[in-house]
Formats: structure tokens, C-alpha cells, sequence
């Protein structure tokens, strides 16, 4: 599968995800649909992945959660905002 065909199928996900739940919920709410709509379209998906923190090339003894889905080496991050003015919006 290529970027332009992943991309597009993480686009019309979030599309449908939005145009079904609307703005002004939580970030994890949008996140879990996504997921969700992700998967019923055959993406391979993991969320919350923890990841080491490094800094000066030193591995810090923290676990920093990656919070969004994403495909292969892809990573889709779901953000809220409030550009509009209508309620918080989905970006993807």
C-alpha cells in the first residue's frame, strides 16, 4: 500500500469518525474511534505505545506514551482546536 493510499483512508476515517460524533468531545474519544474505524478498514493499529525518552543521547528513566494510532512507520496524531469558533474541531 502506498503513503497517498494510507493517507487517504486516514482522512475519510477521520472524516467519518467526525461527521458522526461532532465536535467538542474529548481527544480520547476521538482517538478510540479512530482506532476503531481504522481497524474495520483493515489497518493494522496500535495505541498508547510506550517509548523511551532520550535526551543527550542519554535514555532517561521515563516512559513517554505515544497516544495515537498509526500504520506501519506512520504516525497519526489527533489534535482538537477551536479555529472555527463552532466548538472544538478534529485535526488529524
Amino acid at each position: 500500500m502506498t503513503e497517498k493510499q494510507i493517507a487517504t483512508i486516514i482522512v475519510d476515517a477521520a472524516y467519518t469518525v467526525h461527521s458522526k460524533l461532532g465536535p467538542g468531545l474529548l481527544e480520547s474519544v476521538y482517538e478510540a474511534s479512530l482506532a476503531r474505524e481504522l481497524a474495520k478498514r483493515g489497518m493494522k493499529i496500535r495505541r498508547q505505545q510506550a517509548m523511551p525518552v532520550v535526551y543527550a543521547k542519554i535514555s532517561q528513566n521515563i516512559q513517554s506514551r505515544q497516544a495515537e494510532p498509526y500504520y506501519s512507520d506512520l504516525l497519526v496524531w489527533v489534535a482538537l482546536n477551536d479555529r472555527t469558533g463552532s466548538g472544538r474541531d478534529l485535526v488529524v
